[in-house]
């Protein structure tokens, strides 16, 4: 009962997270209407950055705690109810039934990836009293079934390991490792995908009921609204795009995040860049870096 209190506490303080986001991006294009586009998104990033900071400071203060996957499940429903209570008027039934259809295969790969294995490495001999030079994390290299584990990596959050570790979401509530990293990848283009769907069905009701200005504290508050969301997914496509470039140069390179940013750590990686470095110094090649040593595994 405990643990549920605290779920249903920390998913209600997500909600209001949510709802407080939205109003302060409301104002954006309530106040800066006659703005280029691109300053309404530089005052809009702004306000992201100041409605976190105020939510780092309430957790620090008050002790609240929001749940991040609630944050991402309200965020979705959010945008799809202004989607169904507004923009739908103004856009064609297929564009209306495809956005709806990817909503619908969004929250089904959230929740699938929310409880899937990301690979779990679970095994007696996995202890990390056997850690010594021949090892990598406590995983043994001396078989063949051992070094199908060598990219087993340790995961602070969920405290255990996970085979082929590239982080810990927190916006998915899960690590992505071997057996979700797919998933997760399908799920990244499924975002921004909606999310491009949804800039383009907003644009197009925008632009039809600018002329509007009958009524207008009812249609100038649907057109903000309207308008705000539509800024809150572009700064979303602004950052998932540079992240699935990311993880596709990471594919291409056989490389995990968390191996990326901890190399040093590893001694595989070491390996490899002492022997590139052995390599330069013969052939006379001064241009060798530390960045070739991790492309190059």
């Amino acid at each position: 009962m405990l643990a549920w209190s605290k779920s249903i506490g920390r998913c209600t303080v997500s909600f209001i997270s949510v709802l407080l986001t939205q109003l302060a991006l409301f104002l954006v294009p309530l106040f800066f209407s006659a703005s280029p586009i691109l300053i309404q998104l530089t005052l809009s990033a702004l306000v992201l950055v100041v409605v976190l900071g105020f939510g780092g400071w309430c957790k620090r203060l008050l002790g609240f705690n929001a749940s991040a996957p609630a944050f991402v499940f309200c965020s979705i429903f959010f945008i799809w109810g202004v989607h169904i209570a507004i923009v739908r008027q103004a856009i064609s039934p297929v564009m209306d039934v495809l956005f709806n259809v990817e909503m619908i295969m969004l929250i089904i790969g959230l929740f699938r990836i929310m409880l899937k294995d990301p690979g779990f490495v679970v095994s007696e001999s996995f202890s990390l009293g056997k850690l010594n030079d021949n090892s990598v994390l406590g995983v043994q290299t001396h078989n063949e079934s051992s070094l199908l584990q060598m990219r087993a990596r340790y995961c602070k959050s969920c405290q255990t390991y996970v085979q082929g570790f590239d982080h810990h979401c927190p916006a998915f509530g899960n690590c992505i490792g071997q057996k979700n990293y797919v998933l997760f990848m399908v799920l990244l283009v499924g975002f921004i995908t909606a999310e491009i769907s949804y800039i383009v069905c907003s644009s197009q009701f925008t632009s039809k009921f600018r002329v509007l200005e009958e009524n207008r504290v009812e249609s100038g508050s649907i057109l903000v609204m309207a308008r705000s969301t539509l800024l809150f997914c572009v700064l979303q496509v602004l950052w998932q795009g540079p992240f699935l470039i990311w993880h596709v140069y990471c594919i291409c390179f056989n490389i995990r995040t968390e191996e990326w940013v901890n190399w040093k750590n590893y001694p595989e990686f070491q390996l490899n860049a002492s022997s590139l470095s052995g390599l330069a110094s013969q052939t006379g090649v001064q241009s060798f870096n530390i960045w070739f040593c991790r492309t190059c595994l």
